[in-house]
């Protein structure tokens, strides 16, 4: 892949990728930076100086746990695994992602639409509303339309 096409992390994703990765199973460190990576399609790339403060993080709010292992090269390494309060906190979290792409998915796709009104898809259906939003108005001027 050509360095260009890779992506930056959104801040405040990391933890939650980490969670992702380790839910698929038990691995060192620098495993956990190859699997987000692969899962991504090589589309991201984790710096090893924002995993490793990271995955201490998540170790120390009990999210995951370590214990050390031999490495495919027969070195030590230390395991990370998905504990129940971070397979918890993983349904949260990707509930909350989940519900804030659709909201920012809306947002993004709003358009103007003739003379003074804004349309934003919601579902199969679409709100309109002035562009020439005030207090007066409320949700009473907010149209719903079938698409």
């Amino acid at each position: 892949m050509a360095q260009e096409r890779q992506t930056d992390l959104i801040q405040g994703t990391l933890d939650l990728m980490i969670l992702k990765a380790l839910s698929l199973g038990p691995l060192h460190g620098y495993g956990v930076l190859l699997r987000i990576q692969q899962i991504s399609g090589e589309e991201l790339v984790i710096q090893q100086g924002s995993l490793y403060p990271a995955l201490y993080r998540l170790e120390h709010q009990g999210a995951i746990a370590s214990k050390w292992g031999e490495s495919d090269n027969n070195r030590k390494a230390k395991y990370y695994s998905l504990t129940s309060a971070g397979r918890d906190r993983l349904a949260t979290e990707t509930e909350k992602w989940n519900r804030m792409t659709e909201i920012m998915g809306t947002i993004l796709g709003t358009t103007a639409e003739g003379q003074g009104a804004a349309v934003a898809p919601i579902g199969n259906k679409r709100a309109v509303w002035p562009l020439r939003w005030s207090a007066e108005l409320g949700l009473r001027d907010l149209g719903v339309e079938e698409l």
